[in-house]
């Protein structure tokens, strides 16, 4: 069976080389395999990390994002769907921020990152980065790519549900289509993450985390609608309920970390 590649996520990421979903107990000095963990300071602790693929589509992290493309004068439609990036409404509990963008992915891109924080702490985290190549791409079947990083905490029970990651796969798919956003040519993984502590630390209880990698080209031009399907993709993971029908989020101003 042949399995597709998509170059945006190729290009800044290591290869996920299983096809069947795979186990990798990580921990002491070989923590550094596990970067996006890494930031959680449980240094040293074992890690279980089971990858769930979809669609027959292997994939690759987007573990982190390089300087910002420059670029002196983008078109007026990637000016405009990134402004949309960076000012769609998102639910209060949305803090986002502008990061740095691959280079070399992509002829022009933005991104940014957003935490779902609720009194003062953070239950989700993710990036969304916009790719824009005028020339079209043919993995794509478009000329603009969105590709989305999010984490969140799970309930260790969670993490054996055999369907844990077709639900995850889920939550983006629903968010879109409750957005009205138009899309095609989807592809990702979800995987879970358990952590066990052993030792001096074996009082503390199991966590567990899912990670949601995704892309997917807009069939459409509403990227407003994309990003906050992807708002509603953090706030679902984070296990926030939905918004009551006809209640409008209020943006949130910043909240300044400890």
């Amino acid at each position: 069976m042949a399995y597709a590649t998509i170059p945006e996520v190729d290009a800044v990421c290591p290869t996920f080389d299983a096809v069947k979903p795979q186990v990798v107990e990580t921990g002491g000095q070989n923590q550094r395999k596990c970067p996006d963990l890494r930031k959680s300071g449980r240094l040293g602790r074992p890690r279980r990390r089971v990858v769930c693929r979809l669609q027959g589509v292997s994939r690759r992290i987007l573990s982190g994002v390089a300087a910002c493309t420059d670029i002196n004068d983008p078109p007026e439609i990637f000016r405009r769907a990134a402004n949309e990036l960076r000012s769609a409404e998102l639910r209060p509990e949305v803090v986002r921020e502008e990061i740095p963008a691959p280079q070399r992915v992509a002829p022009y891109s933005t991104a940014v990152s957003a935490d779902v924080i609720v009194d003062e702490r953070e239950l989700a985290t993710g990036r969304l980065v916009l790719l824009h190549d005028p020339a079209g791409h043919e993995a794509w079947q478009g000329t603009f790519r969105f590709v989305t990083y999010v984490r969140a905490e799970i309930d260790a029970d969670m993490a054996s549900d055999p369907l844990l990651g077709a639900v995850g796969w889920s939550w983006l798919i629903e968010a879109l289509e409750a957005e009205k956003a138009l899309m095609k040519a989807p592809s990702g993984t979800v995987t879970r993450v358990v952590s066990e502590s052993f030792g001096g630390m074996s009082d503390e209880p199991a966590r567990a985390e899912i990670e949601i990698r995704a892309s997917w080209t807009p069939a459409d031009q509403a990227f407003r609608a994309h990003v906050q399907a992807w708002g509603q993709l953090l706030c679902t993971a984070a296990g926030l309920p939905p918004l009551p029908a006809g209640v409008t989020a209020i943006p949130n101003r910043r909240v300044t970390r400890p």
